[in-house]
């Protein structure tokens, strides 16, 4: 068991609303205007291998939450500290790979009828949307977990904590259900 970490932050609420609702803002641009352009370039790969590693770190993420929750509730909580920053990292490098899926490899369809096909969109939309809406609430939990005021990172938490979750297992489902339709 481990106390409470210090503040590794010093708390600025007016510059962290900006950074963080910049931040938010430019990666939703970001990923919105660059999944419309596309690269054409040999890279003596398959470049679908970038979809493959996004969904081998939504799995990671997932797993590191899950412990994350497990660690909190053990009251671990520099380890806790450790395995959430990780989780943030590996999120960034998400997108980075996420957004050089889509400049680098044609679109896919999805190709199953029916009800799956149904089943798909749905996780697929969910998805996008919650990954979309949910990162500026991950970075202000981060942030006042950082200044060391934890009952307001505990509020959030509650709310963004299963979103989270939602997004990086749902991505890791929308990658097997559309896997088989690369080309």
């Amino acid at each position: 068991m481990s106390s409470y970490p210090s503040a590794s932050l010093k708390k600025d609420d007016k510059k962290a609303n900006i950074l963080i609702w910049t931040v938010s803002a430019v990666v939703f641009a970001a990923v919105v205007i660059l999944h419309e352009l596309k690269i054409e370039v040999d890279l003596g790969f398959d470049p679908h291998f970038f979809a493959r590693l996004n969904a081998i770190i939504n799995g990671s993420v997932a797993t590191l939450l899950i412990l994350g929750l497990y660690l909190v509730k053990s009251k671990n909580f520099m380890a806790h500290k450790r395995v959430m920053n990780l989780s943030i990292i590996l999120s960034v490098v998400f997108l980075v790979s996420y957004i050089a899926h889509h400049l680098l490899a044609d679109s896919t369809v999805f190709g199953g009828e029916g009800s799956i096909k149904t089943v798909y969109y749905f996780i697929l939309i969910t998805h996008i949307l919650l990954a979309g809406l949910s990162l500026p609430f991950i970075l202000f939990s981060a942030y006042r977990a950082s200044i060391a005021e934890f009952g307001k990172h505990k509020k959030l938490v509650r709310f963004v904590y299963p979103v989270w979750l939602y997004v990086a297992v749902t991505g890791v489902v929308v990658y097997f259900m559309i896997e088989p339709y690369y080309s």
